[in-house]
C-alpha cells in the first residue's frame, strides 16, 4: 500500500498538484432478511479501489480506478490532475486547505468476533430463533428480522505526509413484530430497538433480542387494542429511541456548513441556523448542550481519523442553549474563519469524493442529578410518553417538524396508565428545544442511529449515532393521525 500510494502521490505532484490524497478503500456489505419461518434474502457485496484527490490552480480533481496496482494508481492521480487543471480554468475562488498535522498511525474497532467471519447460518438461526419466539404471541400474525453488516478498511496517504490505515465495522440486527385484528381489518406493528452500532458479533450474543421477543410481540397485540389519543397540548415525555432522530433532523443537519451556507440543499434541504446566527441564536435553553464527535466508542461515525486525514476530535455544536458550532473539513473551516477542520470529511466508497458528512451529534445528560424514565414519568401529572422512532416530517430548512413513534403510553399523575396509539406531536426546532424541562441522566444516556443517513448528489450514505438521555418537554402539541374513513 505505501509503494502504490508514493507511486500516486508522485505522480500527482509531478503532473502539477500542490496537493493530493490517495485512499485505498475495501467496502464489504452482508444483508440478511428472514421472515416468520424462511430466508427472504441473503445478500453480500465486496468493492475494492483507489480513489485520488488533487489541488491544481486552487481546483480540485478526482478519479478513481477499481484497478489496484502501482501502475494504476499513479494514472489515476494524472487523470485526476488533469480533471483539476481544467476545473482551475473556471473556479470563482481557490481551495484554501486548513493546515493539518502528518500522522502514521492505525485505527481499528474494537470488537472480538468479526461479523463477517461468523458462519451464515449460526445468523439466519438467531433471526428464525426470534421469530418463533415473537410468532407464540397471541395476535401476532408477522415477524420479520435482519441483520446487516458493514465492514470499511481504508489506507489513505497525502502529500502532507500521512499515511494511516483504518479498519471500521458495524452492525445492526433488527426485527418487527406485526398482530392483526381480523375482526376488524386492523393491523399494528412494534420494532425492537437494538441500535446500529460498531462493534463485533458478540454484541448480537449478548444482547437482549431474543428474550425481548415476547414483550416487543406483546407491545404489538397492545397497539391493536390501545385508546386513539385526544389532540391538543400536552407534556411530552420521550425515550433516547425516539428522541434521537429528532436530534438528527432538529440539529445534525441544521449544523452541517454547506447547508447553512446553501452549497448543499439534496435530501435534507439547507439550514435555518445560518453563519450570522453563530454565538447568538438561542437554539433552546440551558438544559441543552449538545455535543458533536467522531470519537465515542462504540458510536458509528466514530473513527480515529477522517478522509482528509484530520485527527478527530469532539467538540460542541450548542453551549447550554447557545448555538456556538459547525461541522467542518479542512476546506470549509476557513468559510467562517476557523483555523483547523472539525474532522467531518467522508466519502462511501473508493470511488466517490470526500465531502461534509454528520458526524454523532448527541445531547449532554444532566450533570446535576441522575433523572431516569421513571424519574420524568412520576413528576408528571398528565402527558404522553413515547418509545422507538416512527414516521417523520421536516421542512427544508430543518425547521418546522412532526414526529410519529412506536409504542406510546399516557401518563397520569405520575404513572403509566394506558397504551395509546394514532400519535404524533407537532413543533419547530427552537420552540421544541426551548421546551425542554426535564433532562434525564447519565445511567439513562442511549444511542441510537442510521445505517445509511443520505447526502449530495450524486448520493452518498453515512453511518452516524445520536445520544440522549430521556427528556421531557413542556406544551408540546400532540396530534391525532389516526386513519379516517
Amino acid at each position: 500500500m505505501r509503494r502504490l500510494a508514493d507511486a500516486a502521490l508522485s505522480a500527482a505532484r509531478a503532473s502539477g498538484a500542490s496537493y493530493a490524497d490517495v485512499r485505498v478503500v475495501r467496502m464489504r456489505r452482508q444483508n440478511i432478511q428472514t421472515r416468520e419461518d424462511h430466508v427472504v434474502q441473503v445478500s453480500e457485496s465486496d468493492e475494492l479501489g483507489v480513489g485520488v484527490r488533487t489541488i491544481v490552480g486552487g481546483a480540485w480533481g478526482f478519479a478513481a480506478t477499481n484497478q489496484v496496482s502501482v501502475d494504476d494508481a499513479a494514472r489515476t492521480a494524472q487523470k485526476s490532475a488533469a480533471t483539476a487543471k481544467a476545473n482551475s480554468k473556471i473556479i470563482a475562488h481557490p481551495v484554501e486547505l486548513a493546515p493539518a498535522p502528518a500522522y502514521l498511525d492505525t485505527w481499528q474497532t474494537p470488537r472480538q468476533k468479526d461479523p463477517f467471519r461468523v458462519p451464515l447460518k449460526n445468523k439466519v438461526d438467531f433471526l428464525l430463533e426470534v421469530n418463533r419466539e415473537a410468532l407464540k404471541v397471541k395476535g401476532v400474525r408477522y415477524c420479520s428480522s435482519g441483520f446487516a453488516a458493514i465492514s470499511e478498511w481504508k489506507y489513505f496517504a497525502s502529500t502532507d505526509g500521512s499515511y494511516i490505515e483504518q479498519d471500521i465495522v458495524r452492525l445492526w440486527p433488527s426485527y418487527t413484530v406485526t398482530a392483526i385484528d381480523v375482526g376488524k381489518g386492523e393491523f399494528q406493528s412494534r420494532a425492537h430497538g437494538f441500535p446500529p452500532q460498531q462493534g463485533g458479533y458478540e454484541l448480537v450474543e449478548q444482547s437482549t433480542l431474543l428474550a425481548d421477543a415476547p414483550r416487543v410481540a406483546s407491545e404489538a397485540v397492545e397497539k391493536l387494542h390501545a385508546a386513539s389519543v385526544s389532540s391538543g397540548k400536552r407534556m411530552l415525555i420521550l425515550d433516547p429511541a425516539h428522541l434521537w432522530l429528532t436530534i438528527h433532523e432538529s440539529v445534525g443537519h441544521p449544523t452541517e456548513l454547506d447547508r447553512a451556507l446553501g452549497y448543499e440543499a439534496n435530501m435534507a434541504g439547507t439550514s435555518f441556523a445560518t453563519v450570522d446566527k453563530l454565538g447568538k441564536l438561542r437554539y433552546g435553553n440551558e438544559l441543552m448542550t449538545i455535543w458533536a464527535d467522531k470519537i465515542s466508542p462504540g458510536l458509528l461515525a466514530t473513527c480515529g481519523y477522517d478522509d482528509d486525514g484530520v485527527k478527530t476530535t469532539r467538540w460542541k455544536l450548542v453551549d447550554r442553549g447557545l448555538f456556538v458550532g459547525y461541522q467542518t473539513t479542512r476546506e470549509q473551516a476557513a468559510w467562517i474563519h476557523e483555523k483547523a477542520s472539525r474532522g467531518c470529511s467522508y466519502a462511501d466508497s473508493y470511488q466517490s469524493f470526500p465531502f461534509q458528512r454528520m458526524p454523532n451529534v448527541s445531547l449532554e445528560w444532566n450533570q446535576k442529578k441522575d433523572l431516569t424514565l421513571d424519574d420524568l414519568v412520576a413528576a408528571t401529572d398528565d402527558g404522553i410518553l413515547i418509545l422507538g422512532n416512527g414516521s417523520w416530517s421536516i421542512d427544508h430548512q430543518r425547521y418546522n417538524f412532526q414526529f410519529g413513534g412506536q409504542f406510546f403510553w399516557e401518563v397520569k399523575g405520575g404513572k403509566r396508565t394506558r397504551p395509546l396509539k394514532d400519535v404524533a406531536y407537532q413543533s419547530n426546532t427552537i420552540a421544541f428545544w426551548h421546551s425542554l424541562d426535564l433532562l434525564g441522566g447519565k445511567s439513562g444516556w442511549r444511542a441510537g442511529g442510521s445505517l445509511g443517513d443520505g447526502k449530495g448528489e450524486p448520493a452518498q450514505s453515512n453511518s452516524v449515532s445520536h445520544g440522549c438521555p430521556p427528556c421531557r418537554f413542556r406544551d408540546v402539541n400532540i396530534l391525532n393521525v389516526g386513519r379516517r374513513p
